[in-house]
């Protein structure tokens, strides 16, 4: 079973339960970045945002078959308030508990029906282990998730072609890709960065970056740079869990190989994931 499967039992185990993008880690043993990662990345889903589409779908069902009391729906699907759950089921709906209640029908809504996943897209990649040195990296930074990271080469020709000639002090070296860990919606930065020697601050839009030295699982992405998020879904759900390693709450770091060429894709890159050293997965 991936690490995917794992958290979508947890979740569908206990939903009526009071879950956070920490305890459902927890569950699975794993770091709440490394948890965000491997779903995300097999699903395309937030953690937290499914959670919550599943609990709403699950609630329609029942007003719709005519539950009498609303608040009590709402408890039994984990809020706390008539208010709260009537505020989370218009952004999830469009309409109220009321209105479907009454209307006796969720043929209007569109439901989330339970994920049924099927990894291995991708070869489960085998790591090797390394120590990263520490890292001053300056770069554009853009907020990400993992419906909108089709923009990420867009991002890259803007940092390379506006930014890149203009910083002071680079050290020699393609420029990095860095991931930040996701937050509870899924969300997260990605800065395409180079490192410099300076401690000087970049102009804006630029901003810094420090990494620190650690340990780092290290994996080979072979193939064309568009199919990276199948290296990703299958070190995420795969790799890490069959190799006994727990990924820490740390950004996650793209080396381009030097033979790889941004205007085919090809020559491959090297992604690091941080490890926790305590081998506990609650992040550092």
């Amino acid at each position: 079973m991936s690490l995917a499967d794992k958290a979508l039992w947890v979740i569908e185990r206990n939903s009526g339960r009071e879950l956070t993008l920490g305890s459902i880690a927890a569950a699975c043993n794993v770091s709440r970045s490394h948890l965000a990662n491997g779903f995300g990345t097999a699903s395309g889903w937030p953690v937290m945002a499914y959670l919550r589409a599943r609990r709403l779908s699950e609630a329609a069902k029942r007003l719709a078959a005519g539950a009498p009391d609303i608040l009590l729906v709402a408890l039994e699907f984990g809020y706390g308030s008539h208010e709260a759950f009537t505020r989370a089921f218009r952004d999830q709906f469009g309409t109220t508990p009321e209105e479907v209640r009454n209307g006796g029908s969720t043929d209007r809504l569109s439901l989330v029906a339970p994920l049924r996943l099927t990894n291995g897209r991708a070869r489960t990649p085998i790591p090797t282990l390394g120590e990263l040195r520490r890292l001053r990296l300056v770069g554009l930074s853009a907020p990400c998730s993992y419906e909108s990271a089709i923009g990420i080469p867009a991002q890259w020709q803007a940092f390379m072609c506006d930014h890149y000639a203009d910083i002071p002090d680079k050290a020699p070296g393609i420029p990095i890709g860095v991931c930040r860990a996701p937050d509870e919606d899924g969300c997260f930065e990605y800065m395409c960065a180079t490192e410099i020697r300076s401690v000087s601050s970049p102009r804006k839009p630029l901003a810094a970056l420090d990494i620190e030295p650690g340990a780092y699982a290290v994996f080979d992405h072979r193939d064309h740079v568009s199919t990276i998020f199948d290296t990703y879904t299958a070190i995420w759900n795969e790799a890490l869990p069959a190799a006994g390693l727990n990924a820490a709450n740390g950004p996650v770091l793209e080396f381009h190989n030097d033979a790889f060429d941004p205007g085919t894709g090809l020559g491959g890159l090297t992604i690091w994931i941080p490890l926790q050293r305590d081998g506990n997965g609650s992040g550092r």
